[in-house]
């Protein structure tokens, strides 16, 4: 039996994603369900594979199933491909098996050619219509499948216009058309060295080339990257009749959502042009109306595409993103698939879909990918700051959330200067799929034309990113890099703030606040605790990182640096002394006056978390960085020291290191200076004693970094336990306390057993795990990992997502050896992998007990444990 690679859309279901794509799947889905959907036929992602292995060629029995379904589709419709009496006309578009929106390529009115054109016209009594398909077909055709710039054929289009004084593509005539088909065509030659091609046939083979191409293309494999996707799933193809929004006033297309996915809301929501095709609506080209102005122009098709949303929502349990189109008054779906939401929306719609009883808990929490709620902790600007600044104009609120940045006119140079470390926002007339790279490095998006399902919108939401769509008013010249609000101009030196909730365009810097979770996200929120088993705790250093936290859920502090402490203006100066001193009692002086500094800190953090547990990390920097470099710094500190500058100078160039991230830090520092680590031990456990008086029965745990060797961490954990004891004979009192180490050197992982024998927890520092197992410096990397990710050296940065094969080994072999020796051992995990959640299910699967991150990522790794938990006792 032949191998089959082609699908009528009356052969399958929503259930053959991996096959037919999809959008292919969901075609299928739609034509069992009885909803009206023009006929076609999908060519299988298996095709696709093979189209590669093929050398980029369609092969002989692959062209066999394609004839004998387009023979289906003629009789389906009563047409022929090629006719000139009544000519079949198809549109060719991709399908992958997870939803890329806008990431590959699409072909409509194939078929056309200078016979077919004709005959279309006399068969719909509609010349412009038929002319205004063609010129469409050779645009998309020549882009699409001959990799030919639109904007030569765009170019033509606009002078014609202004040939003609005439503003839209709709005013143009019929015989303006013809002219613009016959330009086109010579363009095409002109380009191509070729007349366009009039054999159907040949367009289509060469189209459903194009799109298995297209899988390949730069930004389709950028999207895959950003969004975890499998590069082997490879793209359908759905061959469809077409249906035309673009014969006169009672036709039209739109792209419309069950629910809002900006907001949650549980109301149609979407935009529509009045003869058009939908490449005009989700181009951005038109400014389309709003859904449900249809009611006003078309009610009984407002009415049929109200039911057949609320229907196919029932069906998924899911929001749907809908393409239709009306041709003369009767309506067509062409894809339904699960939309895309904001993190706000997506929280808003579980809740209220488990409330109607549509979903259930579990699925609630699985159905959202946590790194989508980072689109929801995403700041605002203040009330105060709104109250007193005006809004220089306004555009459509297309994705939430607050962005301030100078301006940049292209992706190239919004990327170029946020690797810089500039905060740019990207303003453009409208945005395309190449412009990718640019909207992931803006801090937002900001068009003068599309609506709210632009692909600026869609994108922009996709990623949580903030963006202001449509903003009518304002004048873009990408060329001359201008942006004109009325009579002001501004360029790429100036700042612009945009508020993706309300649409609004601010000049100048807006001071933004930590966004404000309550309602339906709190809600939400207790579901992911209910199925939750690992607990999640913060990295934080003072007060207001701890309030944040504890706003955010925290359950206790993972890592409480100290040397940050250090830091602080009323404190540098005696720190800089006590690594100058030339003696222990001068440098005991020192850190006598730095006690008393260091146990508030504590006592303030322990006195905010409760009884929650917090990890104090005894001090752990390259001593360099204390010191001075000004001038004026290093003359006060002589001064004090009664010494000379130059003696400063000296000492400043004795700590200078030529690798400090390997040198004199962590508890080697501890060792040199064990009154250092004794000041530290003494200020927490008499914080805690503080805490204990006042009824907060604290545990403090004392973690030691940087050990690579059970001998050298025994030394550090006596002289600390040693301190601790007298400061019980000095108090008259003792309090249960814990101490443990960071695993943060590969040595540590593999001696794991006998460090355990001597300590409470570990805690993996995976920041210095990772740089220390894979050699590189996380601090210069910056400057070649970039061009590893590019030429797929590398799948992932290892510093932003846990490499599992090599840094996830020493993870569980410290594990095994480390409670293997100790049972009760607590493991944890600290660095800033500890936020993100694929890492955050590997290491629950591990076994570790908690993981700590920053706290704007805790919602990020709560959501993440639950979803862990769910999958393996759903597994088991």
């Amino acid at each position: 039996m032949a191998y089959k690679y082609v699908y009528g859309f009356n052969e399958g279901n929503k259930d053959m994603r991996a096959l037919l794509g999809g959008k292919g799947a969901n075609l299928a889905e739609m034509t069992t369900l009885g909803i009206r959907v023009p006929y076609g036929f999908t060519v299988t992602t298996e095709a696709c594979t093979r189209f590669f292995d093929e050398d980029r060629k369609l092969w002989d029995e692959l062209n066999k199933e394609i004839s004998n379904h387009i023979k289906i589709l003629e009789e389906e419709n009563g047409k022929t491909f090629g006719s000139t009496d009544d000519p079949l006309l198809v549109s060719v578009r991709s399908g992958a098996p997870i939803s890329m929106p806008g990431m590959m390529d699409t072909i409509l009115n194939l078929g056309l050619n200078d016979d077919a054109v004709i005959g279309l016209a006399k068969k719909t009594d509609n010349e412009r219509f038929a002319y205004d398909s063609y010129r469409r077909f050779i645009q998309m055709f020549a882009d699409v499948a001959m990799e030919l710039n639109k904007n030569n054929f765009e170019n033509l289009l606009t002078a014609k216009k202004n040939d003609r004084g005439v503003e839209l593509d709709t005013d143009l005539t019929a015989e303006d058309l013809k002219e613009l088909v016959e330009e086109y065509k010579d363009k095409y030659k002109e380009l191509k060295g070729e007349d366009f091609p009039q054999d159907p046939r040949k367009q289509l083979d060469l189209a459903v080339a194009a799109v298995f191409r297209s899988w390949g293309n730069e930004r389709a494999v950028l999207y895959r990257k950003l969004n975890d996707i499998d590069d082997t799933m490879g793209t359908a193809v759905n061959v469809q009749t077409m249906v035309f929004g673009n014969m006169g006033d009672t036709s039209g297309t739109g792209v419309a959502f069950s629910r809002n996915p900006a907001t949650g809301e549980n109301k149609l929501f979407g935009e529509f042009l009045l003869n058009a095709q939908g490449e005009d609506v989700v181009a951005g080209v038109r400014t389309p109306q709003e859904i449900h102005t249809l009611k006003n122009s078309m009610p009984e098709v407002f009415d049929e595409f109200a039911k057949t949303a609320k229907k196919l929502e029932d069906h998924y349990h899911d929001v749907q993103d809908m393409e239709f189109t009306i041709q003369e008054g009767k309506l067509f779906l062409l894809q339904t698939r699960n939309g895309k939401r904001t993190a706000q929306a997506a929280v808003e719609i579980a809740v209220n879909m488990v409330d109607e009883g549509l979903i259930d808990k579990k699925e609630a929490v699985l159905r959202i990918n946590p790194k989508d709620l980072d689109g929801l902790l995403h700041p605002t600007f203040t009330k105060e700051e709104l109250d007193n600044n005006e809004a220089a104009t306004k555009g459509l609120a297309a994705s939430p959330g607050a962005a301030v940045g100078k301006i940049a006119f292209s992706a190239k140079d919004a990327a170029l200067r946020a690797d810089s470390g500039e905060s740019v926002i990207l303003v453009r007339e409208e945005t395309s799929p190449e412009d990718l790279e640019g909207m992931v490095k803006a801090k937002g998006i900001l068009t003068a034309r599309g609506g709210m399902t632009s692909h600026a919108a869609v994108v922009a939401r996709g990623m949580g990113k903030c963006c202001v769509s449509g903003a009518s008013e304002i004048h873009v010249d990408e060329d001359e890099e201008t942006l004109r609000i009325g009579k002001e101009v501004y360029g790429k030196d100036d700042t612009i703030s945009i508020d993706g909730s309300t649409g609004a365009i601010y000049i100048g810097n807006l001071e933004t606040q930590s966004p404000q979770l309550e309602g339906n996200f709190g809600e939400f929120m207790s579901w992911v605790d209910e199925f939750r088993d690992m607990k999640i705790r913060t990295n934080a250093d003072t007060p207001r990182d701890v309030k944040q936290a504890l706003e955010f859920g925290a359950e206790g502090i993972g890592l409480c640096r100290t040397e940050h402490m250090f830091f602080k203006e009323d404190r540098i100066f005696q720190v800089r002394k006590m690594i100058l001193a030339s003696d222990v009692k001068t440098r005991k002086q020192a850190l006598d006056k730095i006690l008393p500094m260091q146990e508030d800190d504590f006592y303030q953090i322990y006195s905010l978390m409760g009884e929650r547990p917090v990890t104090v990390r005894l001090l752990d920097p390259p001593l360099h960085e204390f010191l001075p470099r000004e001038e004026e710094a290093i003359r006060d500190l002589a001064l004090d020291l009664s010494i000379e500058p130059a003696r400063i100078h000296e000492r400043i160039e004795e700590l200078e290191e030529v690798n400090p991230m390997l040198g004199f830090r962590g508890l080697r520092l501890g060792i040199a200076y064990p009154e250092i680590s004794r000041m530290q031990a003494r200020a927490i456990i008499q914080a805690a004693i503080h805490c204990h008086e006042d009824g907060n029965k604290v545990i403090p745990e004392i973690m030691i970094p940087l050990s690579s060797d059970v001998k050298e961490l025994k030394y550090v954990i006596d002289e600390v336990n040693d301190e601790i004891k007298k400061v019980f004979e000095e108090k008259n009192t003792e309090i249960k306390y814990l101490v443990g180490t960071m695993i943060e050197i590969p040595r540590a992982a593999i001696t794991a057993d006998e460090i355990a024998e001597i300590t409470d927890f570990f805690s993996f520092g995976t920041n210095d795990l990772t740089q220390m197992t894979f050699g590189l410096s996380r601090d210069d990397a910056g400057k070649f990992l970039p061009l590893y990710l590019d030429k797929d050296l590398f799948e992932k940065d290892p510093f932003q997502v846990l490499d599992q094969k090599g840094v996830g080994f020493l993870i569980e072999t410290a594990v095994e050896k480390g409670r293997a020796a100790k049972s009760d051992l607590h493991l944890g995990i600290c660095g800033e992998h500890g936020g993100e959640p694929n890492t955050v299910k590997y290491l629950y699967n591990v076994g570790l007990d908690y993981t700590s991150c920053s706290p704007f990522r805790i919602p990020i790794a709560k959501l993440a444990a639950a979803q862990a938990s769910i999958e393996k006792k759903d597994n088991k």
